[in-house]
């Protein structure tokens, strides 16, 4: 687990309800049952305000970073995903956007990666396309300076048709199979943290639970069951996702509230 993802997963999962924003003692504390050292952690939090996502603060009992309005913005797209809190209907139309990719590899790749964390495939190199309209899109887009021109679309043969664009945008068999070797694999790591588990070996388990399920935020578009195949694996893995993340929130939050400072307060 990269020091930077976790970074993002702390602030999403545990500082956004409180505020948003911790000491550096408590970010090193609450990585450190990760496996991720203090040193990884100070580079991630300095890496992450050069990038806009984080800003210095200076806090009752020490320095600390709050998240920026750009990171708030992130931060909460992911949480309705993770939690699946959205709107999940579809009106039979797609977001269609035309690209003028960039010439640098790079900053290809970034924007691939920024396109599928908001829901979007790819028909060609230059035409991407989502089952509803990404928050966010066209500010990323100006952003990262692309030109670009961006349509509402209905295929002419209704669902028959979008599905047959459905499958040319992603490979629903691989996310299938992703699926189901997520729930084996967490099922295992699992097994041995129960209610009588010390707090921090839960919020561990818990934490790495929702690091695994947030990959899926660029793999998977969350399509309208419309478009979805039979007995989606994506469902179960959601159950199971679910059920233990509320089981082991309690002792999380306990050891979260523990590593924060009763003096977390902005001075001035």
């Amino acid at each position: 687990m990269q020091a930077r993802s976790a970074l993002f997963d702390l602030y999403g999962d545990h500082l956004r309800p409180r505020g948003g924003r911790a000491q550096v003692a408590a970010l090193v504390k609450l990585l450190a049952p990760l496996g991720i050292a203090p040193p990884a952690v100070r580079t991630a939090v300095s890496r992450m305000v050069r990038q806009g996502w984080l800003e210095p603060i200076r806090m009752a009992t020490g320095p600390g970073y709050a998240i920026t309005p750009k990171a708030a913005r992130r931060l909460d797209e992911a949480a309705t995903r993770i939690y699946r809190t959205g709107k999940t209907g579809w009106d039979g139309r797609f977001d269609l956007l035309v690209l003028a990719a960039p010439a640098a590899r790079r900053e290809r790749q970034r924007l691939a990666a920024n396109l599928s964390f908001l829901g979007y495939g790819t028909l060609d190199e230059c035409t991407w396309v989502a089952t509803r309209p990404g928050e966010g899109v066209d500010l990323l887009l100006d952003e990262a300076g692309v030109r670009y021109e961006r349509f509402t679309a209905a295929h002419a043969a209704g669902t028959t048709g979008a599905m047959g664009i459905v499958r040319r945008a992603w490979d629903l068999a691989e996310i299938g199979r992703a699926y189901e070797q997520f729930v084996a694999e967490q099922r295992a790591l699992l097994a041995g943290v129960t209610v009588r588990s010390p707090d921090e070996e839960a919020y561990a388990a818990r934490f790495r639970l929702v690091h695994a399920w947030r990959t899926f935020l660029f793999r998977d578009p969350q399509l309208p069951l419309a478009l979805l195949p039979e007995r989606w694996p994506g469902t179960a893995a959601g159950s199971f996702f679910d059920r233990h993340a509320a089981r082991l929130r309690p002792a999380a939050d306990r050891y979260v509230e523990a590593c924060l400072d009763a003096g977390n307060r902005i001075i001035g």
